[in-house]
């Protein structure tokens, strides 16, 4: 059978009633490829008034990739990047050696009521590049390639497939689909990464005949190739690439290959030595509970 581990992922209050379903990491598995994190939130319909803004944070030793089904949200960042997030866009923001952003709604649409709904991941950093420059590229939805395989509607949002390139830029092989499955079409998925897996959106689909449910991720063997089939229209995202170079530590929102960097960074943020969000005063303080560098 193809399908190595299926992960069916938490629910996770992030806060203000903003609930997400956390995928990755899990105990079963911390990364697949580079993605050591897999959050799917929504949809959500959000009244006027409310907020599911996330303050200024830090990052380090990650990339974050932020795509939109529906809705929109503001990124602003210490680099002083400002950039509306709207659906079907990759935007791919460089923790490296550190690195200061909010995800807050849009001024426009606070008074009115909208759904929002997307994936959030983190792709951890390759050991040479933990300490990289931060930095943050928007690329909009029309960039994106697109094609139909038998019915099947592709979108490769990172990486290569079938034939098409992202032009997103990355740091090792990596790889992130948008599937779109009709209903009882039969979708070829051969072994495109070292490492792939699975995620069923808003439907059950079958792997070679065995059952993912709806919000469930399944992880493939490696090397091995999968029919996917959905009895009614499904959205699935594919994530994947070469496997990670090493364990990472990972504690709040900060990824590396050393426990020590995780407590240097922890200093760095309580000492407002990160950088800030211009015209963002607000700020997430450490978690009381520590990180435990032995």
């Amino acid at each position: 059978m193809p399908v190595d581990l299926t992960l069916t992922g938490h629910d996770k209050d992030l806060g203000g009633g903003f609930r997400v379903r956390r995928l990755l990491p899990a105990v079963q598995r911390q990364a697949v490829g580079p993605f050591v994190f897999f959050d799917h939130f929504g949809p959500v319909t959000l009244a006027p008034g409310a907020s599911h803004d996330v303050r200024p944070h830090p990052h380090i030793g990650l990339a974050t990739v932020s795509y939109l089904f529906d809705g929109a949200i503001m990124h602003r960042d210490s680099l002083g990047f400002e950039q509306r997030i709207t659906p079907g866009a990759i935007n791919w923001m460089t923790a490296g050696r550190g690195i200061v952003h909010s995800e807050r709604a849009p001024l426009d649409l606070k008074s009115t009521s909208y759904v929002n709904h997307g994936i959030q991941l983190w792709a951890a950093l390759p050991r040479g590049f933990e300490e990289v420059a931060p930095n943050f590229e928007h690329t909009p939805a029309e960039a994106i390639p697109t094609l139909v395989l038998a019915g099947t509607g592709v979108r490769v949002l990172i990486g290569e497939a079938f034939g098409r390139k992202s032009p997103v830029r990355t740091f090792a092989h990596t790889l992130y689909l948008d599937v779109q499955l009709e209903a009882g079409e039969a979708f070829e998925l051969p072994p495109l990464a070292q490492e792939l897996a699975v995620y069923a959106v808003d439907g059950d689909i079958t792997i070679d005949a065995q059952r993912l449910p709806a919000h469930g991720l399944a992880v493939l063997a490696p090397g091995a190739a999968a029919t996917l089939l959905a009895s009614q229209a499904t959205r699935l995202m594919v994530i994947g690439g070469d496997a990670l170079d090493g364990h990472r530590f990972m504690w709040w929102n900060f990824v590396s290959s050393r426990k020590e960097r995780i407590v240097q960074a922890s200093r760095d943020w309580e000492a407002q030595a990160m950088g800030q969000v211009p015209g963002d005063a607000e700020l997430i303080a450490l978690p009381e509970r520590r990180f435990a560098a032995e």
